[in-house]
């Protein structure tokens, strides 16, 4: 690759000084600026690889939906139909209808899996067919509030069907409620909220983080409407070459034997690493946490463990303790739906908690609710957080809008009946290949083969990699002279390309993170030069001025 200008370094040394407070998404915009500067010096095209956004769609599920869409417009027209005005659909009947709809038009996009979502609902769970039909048109039709407020009920057991088998459990046995909600950003802020609302997170509290770990929950932590003590459990494991294997070690989980920790905050697998917990750390964890712990509350946020072989969440490892966090948003290609999902199993620590609390707290939680219910006592953790969602008073109008939770529905059965899972090995197998791109041109980079390593992100650690190719020297001065953010802001200014620090995920200071998902394959192989040409010049650099 053709190197470009770059920044002096008393420049450079300003540059960082001002930014680097800043998250790693608000560096990030400091980066695209920097690159958007190196067109000036002949690159063709700003490579941002900096944000999880994926460059994929699932077609098959959003043609049945907007085939869906047809027919109910249709059937809505049924009951009144004025030129642009029509009515509401009616539920009896609309399977037969549905047939003969079906009848009609058996080539149009998207039918086969339509026919086969309505066929999943009446045989595995024997709903009544004028029901689940209705349930899907006058969902996606959206002419009412969602009814319950939570999820719509034959949606949820479906949907629960599809959660529960990828997070590595049995929904037959799984005794989960959902809450769909608008994504998982929005799960994090309902559950953060009701949280407090509730009295089982205080200001000051003290709270475990899983690090490395997506940045706004490190953010959350310290916003002064909480100002939570933060403990970190961090990835530091390694293997017998020193490179970084992203498991927990025993002496990082022991420190959630302290019981003045309430709270605790795993993205599994992990962002930025893309690496799962392995069967020793699940059953170590458990262990403390029965032993030790009986009262912490787990937060999981799950979303990319639809791209790792044999996931197992801590939702369905402690159910009791674990507050699930799924979203649709990166396996389907729908970041813009905003489809999520909140789980909690019937039996848990939050409604024991809250039973718990002092009688002046109870108190002030009956009068919050009590316009809900004639046994505001009673409400259910997860049926708080759908009320808190709409901050109570408007509980009547909460929930996730029909037609999101239709498209839910179609993409969780699409799933279940890929049985030879050919969309997840095909999406899978898109990370896997560019991952392998970048280490192609990565020379001497180690690469470890994990089958827990989801790849859709990955985190290069170059100290660890100085260490090994030119030893101990070289990462000394790297860490003395040099720095990540001036190694990152040097690949946006001389090769267009943008990347996150690790530092700001809590991981290593040295570790950057490439996003795997959302550029075309030859994209990494630029990186990858990248990454390895900018490498060898600052080695150069530390030979000459030895």
């Amino acid at each position: 690759m053709t190197a470009k200008k770059m920044l002096k370094r008393p420049e450079m040394k300003q540059l960082i000084e001002k930014v680097k407070m800043l998250s790693p998404f608000e560096l990030k915009d400091e980066f695209i600026k920097m690159a958007q500067k190196s067109k000036e010096l002949g690159t063709p095209k700003i490579l941002n690889a900096g944000r999880g956004n994926p460059n994929w769609t699932a077609a098959t599920p959003r043609q049945a939906f907007f085939s869906l869409g047809q027919f109910a417009v249709l059937e809505s027209q049924l009951t009144w139909c004025e030129g642009d005005l029509a009515g509401m659909p009616q539920k009896e009947g609309a399977y037969e209808r549905f047939l003969a709809y079906l009848a009609k038009h058996p080539d149009e996009y998207g039918m086969d899996l339509l026919k086969q979502v309505v066929e999943y609902g009446i045989d595995v769970h024997q709903f009544d067919p004028d029901e689940w039909v209705f349930e899907l048109v006058d969902g996606i039709i959206g002419d009412n509030y969602p009814v319950p407020d939570r999820m719509l009920v034959q949606t949820e057991r479906v949907v629960k069907d599809y959660l529960i088998k990828e997070m590595g459990g049995d929904s037959q046995t799984a005794t989960h409620e959902l809450f769909a909600v608008e994504g998982g950003t929005a799960a994090m802020c309902y559950i953060i909220d009701s949280l407090k609302s509730n009295y089982l997170l205080k200001p000051k509290d003290k709270i475990a983080l899983f690090v490395p770990i997506f940045t706004p929950y490190l953010e959350i932590a310290t916003l002064p409407s909480n100002e939570f003590e933060m403990v970190f459990i961090h990835a530091s494991a390694v293997n017998e070459e020193g490179v970084p294997t992203w498991q927990y070690p025993k002496e990082e989980l022991d420190k959630l034997k302290d019981t003045d920790i309430k709270l605790a905050f795993v993205v599994n697998p992990s962002n930025p690493p893309a690496v799962a917990m392995n069967e020793e750390t699940l059953a170590y964890l458990e262990e403390i946490v029965t032993k030790h712990h009986p009262k912490l509350m787990i937060v999981t946020d799950d979303v990319y463990g639809t791209f790792c072989d044999g996931f197992k969440s801590l939702m369905i490892t402690m159910p009791y303790h674990t507050l699930g966090v799924y979203s649709y948003s990166k396996y389907f290609g729908v970041t813009g739906w905003r489809l999520g999902l909140i789980a909690l199993a019937k039996e848990n620590v939050y409604n024991q908690l809250i039973k718990e609390l002092s009688k002046e707290e109870q108190e002030k939680l009956v009068e919050r609710y009590e316009a809900l219910t004639t046994n505001p006592k009673e409400i259910s953790f997860i049926d708080r957080l759908v009320a808190d969602s709409r901050q109570v008073a408007l509980n009547h109008t909460a929930g996730l809008s029909t037609p999101q939770q239709v498209q839910m529905a179609i993409f969780s059965v699409f799933a279940l009946l890929d049985e030879k899972n050919r969309y997840k090995e095909q999406t899978k197998a898109i990370c896997r290949h560019r991952e392998q791109l970048i280490y192609q041109e990565l020379k001497d980079y180690p690469y470890l083969e994990n089958e827990l390593n989801t790849a859709y992100y990955n985190k290069y650690d170059l100290l660890v990699w100085a260490k090994l190719k030119y030893g101990e020297s070289f990462a000394t001065y790297l860490k003395n002279e040099r720095s990540a953010l001036e190694f990152l802001f040097d690949l946006a200014r001389r090769y267009g390309i943008v990347l996150l620090n690790g530092s700001g995920f809590e991981g290593p200071a040295w570790s950057i993170r490439v996003s795997l998902a959302n550029l075309n394959d030859v994209d990494y192989t630029k990186i990858g030069q990248a990454i390895n040409e900018l490498f060898e010049e600052y080695a150069n650099d530390w030979k000459n001025g030895q």
